[in-house]
């Protein structure tokens, strides 16, 4: 009869217990709930691993520096690495899958409650969060290489889903170099028509003044005009010399002193009619017409200096453009996977069970400390 009681009243000790550690209670249970899912109902998930780098056909010359020495070297290509990693983090690349490897039926059909895409049509915001718990991909900046994870239900679906990603990365980096590429060339194909036809305008302008002023070089003419007038002036300086001289022991109209002063005269005005040529009041001087020829001059030559300017920049830019080309060199190829790596069950089970605890003890603590205020 005691045998019996004593039997009986073990279940209502445990409930009794329950009330009391109510706390205690929930710990355990929750711990029993997350490992029987990480332990037997949690579904496998496979991971196809894949490493890649980004390389292109430009040569630099390597730049020894203290960061470079720090990060390895391996960050000259980290801004494109980014911008790869990027994109196919992207809603586009989200896009692509589910046009390609059936993104969204293969995640909505499989794996357990927990796991799988819970609703087929749900929307694409919702599917990228889920895309991303799915798609691991990460830059090792280091060694500069991107390193892609993909989980799946199946090893066939991770390694097609890991392998399309690759090539449409590869193939978006592609379209972007050569798309920057071709404006920059196109731009410059247009300015090269501009300059092209403002040089052959100034050329044209500048032979027209030619002709129409009968001069071929007015700048040569007039530096000519300046020679002649300056040797004439050194002749006449000569003959009024000797006019001075002569005149301190002959008459002013003797012969020789007659024709002296002729050869004067006719140095003077031939001295003027030339300065006349160089310097008018009423226009058409050599010098103003020197000026505007020099003008158009400097136009002409600035217009074909830009002109061939730009021809060296456009061929600069095409020769650029086959190196805007982007490859992903495989490290690494898609694995495919012989056992699923995923769930981690005995380490989320370990690390939930710890964490249950640890909150649990820090909430029994509180619970101490009201109790003995309240006594």
């Amino acid at each position: 009869m005691t045998q019996t009681a004593t039997t009986a009243s073990a279940p209502h000790r445990w409930l009794d217990f329950a009330k009391r550690q109510i706390h205690w209670t929930l710990c355990i249970i929750l711990i029993l709930l997350v490992s029987f899912y990480w332990a037997i109902w949690a579904s496998d998930r496979y991971v196809s691993h894949a490493h890649v780098i980004l390389e292109s056909p430009q040569i630099s010359t390597p730049e020894l520096s203290f960061s470079s020495i720090l990060s390895g070297g391996g960050g000259k290509n980290s801004a494109d690495m980014l911008l790869l990693r990027d994109y196919m983090l992207s809603t586009d690349m989200l896009h692509f899958l589910e046009k390609n490897a059936d993104f969204r039926e293969h995640y909505a059909n499989n794996g357990d409650f927990f796991s799988r895409l819970g609703d087929e049509n749900a929307p694409t915001e919702k599917l990228l969060d889920y895309y991303k718990s799915m798609v691991s991909i990460e830059l090792d900046e280091y060694a500069g290489v991107l390193r892609v994870d993909v989980n799946a239900f199946t090893p066939e679906e991770a390694n097609k889903i890991a392998k399309l990603i690759l090539q449409q990365g590869e193939r978006h980096m592609n379209e972007m170099g050569q798309r920057l590429a071709q404006e920059q060339v196109k731009f410059l194909e247009e300015q090269v028509g501009v300059l092209e036809k403002r040089f052959e305008e100034t050329r044209q302008d500048l032979l027209e003044f030619e002709n129409e002023n009968g001069l071929a070089s007015p700048t040569s003419t007039v530096q000519s005009l300046g020679t002649v007038v300056a040797k004439l002036e050194g002749e006449l300086a000569s003959l009024k010399a000797q006019r001075a001289a002569m005149g301190s022991y002959q008459s002013q109209t003797s012969p020789q002193m007659t024709n002296l002063k002729s050869q004067i005269s006719a140095l003077q005005k031939q001295i003027d009619e030339q300065k006349e040529r160089l310097a008018a009041q009423s226009g058409g001087a050599l010098n103003a017409v020197s000026s505007k020829y020099q003008t158009l001059q400097l136009r002409a030559q600035f217009a074909q200096e830009a002109y061939s300017g730009t021809l060296a920049a456009l061929e600069n830019t095409r020769v650029e453009a086959a190196r805007q080309l982007k490859q992903l060199s495989v490290l690494q190829s898609p694995t495919m996977p012989e056992y699923p790596e995923k769930p981690e069950r005995f380490y989320m089970i370990a690390v939930f069970s710890v964490i249950a605890i640890f909150v649990t003890l820090i909430i029994n603590m509180l619970i101490l400390i009201v109790r003995d205020h309240r006594d």
